[in-house]
C-alpha cells in the first residue's frame, strides 16, 4: 500500500514539474516573442526622417500697365509686408529692383544690353523665397516677357517699316490709352495711322510719363508746350522709349491695328469708352459737345 501510495506521490510530483517546465518555457517565448517584435512590435530599421517641408513663397503682383518705378515701389510694399510675417528676411528691395533693371540682355530682341527695360519686365504674378534676389525677380520678368514676344508675328508691323522695339512702344501707349479691350487695336490703328500720315500722335499719356504727371492730376498749358521729348503733341513720331509694361493683349493689339482709318479718339465722359473717328470735324463736334478744351 506504501508503495502504491509512493507511486501515486511520485506520479503527482513529476505532473506538477512538468507543468512548473512548462510554464517556464511559455515564460521564456514571451520574453523573446516582445524582443523579437512579435505580436505587433516592429524589428525593422528605424524610417528615414520626413523631407522638410518647402518654404511657403511670398507673391508679388505687377498689373498691366505699371512702369518700371512703379514696379519698384510695389516691391518695397510686398517685402516690408513679408519681413513683418517673420519667416525670414527678404532680399528684394525698390533700389535694389531698379539697379538689377538695368543693362540687360534681353534676349528674345537681341544681344545688346538694354540700358532702359521700360517695357520689357512682363506684368504678371511672381513667386518669389526670402533669399530671392532683386536679379533673380528682374530676369524671371525677362524670361516671361520673351516668352510672349517670341510667339508674336510682327509681319504687318514690318510692312509699315516699324521695327519690334516700335511695336512694344505702341503696345505700352495702347495699354495706358485704352482702358475697354475691345479698343485696343482701334487705339492701335489710330497710332499706325498718324504715324503714316506724319501727324503728332497727340497722347497725353506719354506726357504724363515724361513729366512724371499723375493720372489724376490735370495737365497744364505749359506743360502740353513742353519741350520733353514725350511730348507727343509737339514732336512727330514715337516717343524716345515705352512709357509701361503692357501685357499680352495690348502687345497683339500692337502687331495688329484693326483695319479701320480712325485718326481721332477721345474718352466719352463717365465711361472707359473712346469716340473715334476720321473727320476733324466731327471730332472737334465730339470735343465742344462734351466740355473738352482745344486738342
Amino acid at each position: 500500500m506504501e508503495e502504491l501510495e509512493s507511486a501515486v506521490a511520485d506520479r503527482i510530483l513529476r505532473r506538477r514539474q512538468r507543468r512548473r517546465r512548462r510554464g517556464g518555457l511559455v515564460g521564456v517565448v514571451v520574453a523573446i516573442a516582445v524582443a523579437t517584435g512579435a505580436f505587433g512590435l516592429t524589428r525593422h530599421h528605424a524610417s528615414p526622417p520626413p523631407e522638410p517641408t518647402p518654404p511657403v513663397p511670398f507673391r508679388v503682383i505687377f498689373p498691366e500697365g505699371f512702369t518700371r518705378e512703379q514696379m519698384a515701389e510695389r516691391v518695397a510694399k510686398v517685402a516690408a509686408i513679408a519681413n513683418s510675417e517673420g519667416r525670414g528676411v527678404v532680399h528684394l528691395s525698390a533700389a535694389g529692383y531698379l539697379a538689377a533693371s538695368r543693362n540687360i540682355v534681353v534676349p528674345c530682341v537681341g544681344k545688346k544690353r538694354q540700358s532702359n527695360l521700360e517695357g520689357f519686365l512682363y506684368p504678371a504674378t511672381y513667386d518669389f523665397l526670402a533669399a530671392t534676389t532683386n536679379r533673380q525677380l528682374v530676369h524671371a520678368q525677362i524670361k516671361a516677357f520673351c516668352a510672349v514676344w517670341e510667339r508674336l508675328d510682327l509681319k504687318y508691323a514690318r510692312t509699315k517699316n516699324l521695327t519690334s522695339y516700335d511695336v512694344l512702344r505702341i503696345a505700352s501707349m495702347i495699354e495706358r490709352e485704352a482702358a475697354a479691350p475691345v479698343e485696343r487695336p482701334l487705339v492701335s490703328a489710330v497710332i499706325y495711322n498718324r504715324l503714316h500720315l506724319r501727324m503728332p500722335l497727340g497722347i497725353d499719356a506719354t506726357l504724363r510719363y515724361g513729366l512724371n504727371i499723375a493720372p489724376t492730376q490735370s495737365i497744364l498749358q505749359s506743360q502740353l508746350e513742353s519741350s520733353n521729348p514725350f511730348n507727343t503733341r509737339r514732336f512727330a513720331g514715337l516717343p524716345p522709349t515705352p512709357i509701361a509694361s503692357p501685357g499680352l493683349a495690348s502687345i497683339e493689339a500692337a502687331a495688329h491695328p484693326a483695319k479701320v482709318n480712325y485718326i481721332y479718339y477721345a474718352r466719352k465722359p463717365g465711361t472707359n469708352r473712346q469716340f473715334f473717328t476720321a473727320s476733324q470735324a466731327a471730332f472737334n463736334q465730339f470735343l465742344a459737345a462734351n466740355g473738352y478744351g482745344a486738342h
